[in-house]
């Protein structure tokens, strides 16, 4: 029996985010729902949860059916409580005042320590304030479940203990995830989905299976489409020649065949509809300045400490050569970007224990893109970062996405897809040979993974790396370098590492 049901669903705002959609969720259905950055993903989830209207169409939900969202973002009103009272604050007065347990047992299951939930969840990291809404949907005891980007600015322990928990739910109960994480989504789903602007395609598979499907799929529209074209030029070809012949005869007979012959061209014309072709939502595009140096960086044997002075690990003595991609793993809290940190402090001044060649130039993205703060629009940034005439600043920051409107506005109206887009065009900007990318696929969408990793690879510059995206890493990095027992260590397979972070 259906959930609910959505017939012939369509959204417009300045264009078409989808139409003609047609989908029904079912009790213990894992959906995946996916689709470029600004395409309908988190406004679907809206209207199915019913805090939206679709442009037409209509959601049909069973009756008494409890539906709960897990947003992005935090309400403001809850930025003020502690953790514990913004999942209490979900509940019905009455259901709080006599079951309250059952915020502590969810909490338990969550894997959040006593300490964390009684802080301010204004002050909360924002894998700890994703975990906060997951936590204020998950306390109804919902059918359908909705998760929007669920595993944002979580670590791979953090989304090891996210998929524990899905795996946990009733059997009956029903979870649709917009998410732009291939590993998760190939870990916990059942079905996906792709919005697009017409014919969305839904599969019962879960990502990587259902992308193969589809790319098989489109192929083979596109080989009908062009066979099809093949018969229409035939066709209007065939009635050319017939109405040379039928004028030079003047055969009524030649003119009717010919005008059945355009008719039907026209028609098969009109049927004919190629594969859909998925609008870029900007371009990622990186260089490599190019090094003779063998060694871009050597690190001394040293210690990575916290701030009061704490040894985290020590490094041992490592080079980073020319062309390797290193993927820093570790659980939360063993010193990554602490690490980071300290690379990027000693390539910018004397640094006894780690050392530069001469001619390094580095490009530096943290996970919180702070180095956008300096600027107030893009246009601002893109302009302090080079020497690009105006009409190829605009063009350069259109390529990435940002149209002509909102690269005079404010930063803070860019998405997160289009912040994450303008830093990779910053550092293009700088001509970096070295990379320092502390969770650069944070906010882009599958697409825009795909074009950095390619990136990455196709330029061959040196890159140290630390993300949680298990597909990124394992598709772009040479080498990997793991923190454990206080100790840096070099591995030739990232698989069992990933499985004992998810693990915890």
């Amino acid at each position: 029996m259906s959930l609910i049901s959505a017939k012939d669903l369509s959204l417009i705002r300045r264009e078409s985010l989808f139409s003609g959609l047609n989908f029904s969720v079912a009790k213990g259905d894992r959906l995946g729902l996916v689709a470029a950055n600004g395409r309908g993903k988190s406004s679907l989830l809206r209207i199915v949860a019913g805090e939206e209207e679709a442009t037409t169409g209509a959601v049909t939900c069973m009756r008494g059916l409890v539906i709960a969202f897990a947003s992005q973002d935090v309400p403001e009103r809850l930025l003020s409580l502690s953790l514990h009272d913004t999942v209490r604050d979900a509940l019905a007065p009455e259901v709080a005042e006599t079951e309250s347990w059952r915020i502590d047992i969810l909490l338990d299951d969550l894997e959040v320590d006593e300490a964390i939930r009684r802080l301010i969840v204004g002050s909360l990291s924002g894998g700890w304030q994703r975990t906060m809404l997951l936590a204020r949907a998950a306390v109804v005891e919902p059918d359908l479940l909705l998760l929007d980007e669920p595993t944002n600015h979580l670590d791979i322990g953090r989304i090891g203990v996210l998929e524990r928990f899905l795996f946990a739910l009733p059997r009956d109960c029903a979870v649709i995830a917009a998410s732009h994480d291939r590993a998760f989504l190939d870990d916990i789903t059942n079905r996906t989905l792709f919005l697009r602007p017409e014919d969305s395609e839904d599969f019962s598979l879960p990502y990587s299976r259902a992308l193969q499907a589809l790319e098989e799929r489109d192929a083979a529209r596109d080989r009908r489409y062009e066979n099809d074209m093949r018969k229409v030029r035939a066709l209007r070809q065939q009635a050319a020649k017939l109405k040379n012949i039928g004028i030079n005869s003047g055969s009524d007979l030649l003119v009717v065949k010919t005008k059945q012959l355009s008719e039907r061209a026209d028609r098969l014309e009109e049927q004919a509809r190629p594969a859909h072709q998925d609008r870029s939502a900007g371009a990622i595009r990186l260089t490599n300045s190019g090094t003779h140096a063998k060694a871009l960086v050597t690190i001394n044997d040293t210690a990575i400490t916290t701030p009061d002075g704490r040894v985290l690990f020590r490094t041992g003595k490592l080079w980073i050569e020319n062309g390797d991609r290193i993927a820093l793993l570790g659980a939360n809290g063993t010193g990554k970007t602490r690490l980071v940190d300290r690379l990027r402090a000693a390539l910018a001044r004397e640094d006894p224990h780690i050392r530069g060649a001469a001619s390094l130039q580095l490009g530096n993205s943290d996970q919180a893109l702070s180095q956008l703060d300096a600027f107030r629009t893009p246009w601002d940034a893109v302009k302090r970062s080079s020497d690009l005439t105006d009409h190829q600043a605009r063009s350069q920051l259109a390529g990435t996405g940002i149209s002509i409107d909102a690269q005079s506005a404010p930063l803070a109206r860019l998405s997160g897809g289009q912040r994450a887009r303008l830093a990779m065009l910053l550092l293009r900007l700088a001509q970096p040979n070295f990379y320092l990318l502390d969770e650069p696929t944070n906010h882009l969408d599958i697409e825009g993974q795909d074009m950095l990793e390619g990136e990455l690879i196709e330029h061959g510059a040196a890159c140290l790396l630390v993300s949680h995206d298990r597909a990124f890493v394992r598709a772009v990095a040479t080498r990997i370098w793991v923190i454990s027992g206080r100790k840096l260590l070099e591995v030739d397979d990232p698989g069992p590492i990933f499985a004992q972070l998810l693990a915890g």
